[in-house]
C-alpha cells in the first residue's frame, strides 16, 4: 500500500509543468477618446454650376452661412420635360429646413405616335380539334346493412 501511495505522489510531481509562464500578457491597446474638440461653425459660401448641352445637364447650386447656424441657399435643375425646378431654402436651429420649390417654363413632351407593327398579327389556329372525354361512370356504392347485437349486462344488485 505504501508503495502505491509513493508511486501516486511521484506521478503527481512528474505531472507538474516545468516551464515558466510566458511573460507576454497579450495586446492591450491604448484607447484614445473618439471625439474631437468642437469648434464654432465658421461662415462660408459657395456656388457651382454645370451646363452641358450635349448631355442635357444643367445644374446650379449656391449656399451661404453666417457662422451662427443660419444657412440660406438655392439650387436649380433642368427637368426632362423642359421645365426648370428652383428650390430656395433656409435652415437654422429654430425652424429647421424650409424649402420653397418653384417651376418655370412649360412642360413639353415630344410627339410619339402609337406603336403600329409593320406586319399583321399572326392568327394561330390549332391543327386538330380539342379532345373530348366521356364522364366516368361508377356504380353506386352498396354497403351491407349494419346489424347490432344488444349488449347483455348483468342484473343490478342495488
Amino acid at each position: 500500500m505504501k508503495a502505491f501511495i509513493l508511486a501516486a505522489v511521484i506521478a503527481v510531481v512528474a505531472a507538474v509543468p516545468q516551464y515558466p509562464k510566458p511573460a507576454y500578457s497579450g495586446y492591450k491597446p491604448e484607447y484614445k477618446p473618439s471625439y474631437k474638440a468642437e469648434y464654432a461653425p465658421a461662415p462660408y459660401n459657395f456656388a457651382w454650376a454645370v451646363k452641358d448641352d450635349y448631355t442635357y445637364n444643367d445644374y446650379k447650386h449656391e449656399e451661404s452661412s453666417d457662422g451662427n447656424g443660419y444657412v440660406k441657399g438655392s439650387y436649380q435643375t433642368l427637368l426632362p420635360d423642359g421645365r426648370v425646378q428652383t428650390v430656395s431654402y433656409t435652415a437654422d436651429d429654430y425652424t429647421g429646413y424650409v424649402a420653397d420649390v418653384q417651376y418655370s417654363g412649360e412642360a413639353k413632351y415630344d410627339y410619339k405616335p402609337a406603336y403600329k407593327p409593320s406586319y399583321p398579327e399572326p392568327a394561330y389556329k390549332p391543327s386538330y380539334a380539342a379532345p373530348t372525354y366521356k364522364a366516368p361512370a361508377y356504380p353506386a356504392p352498396s354497403y351491407p346493412k349494419p346489424s347490432y347485437k344488444v349488449p347483455a349486462y348483468p342484473a343490478s344488485r342495488y
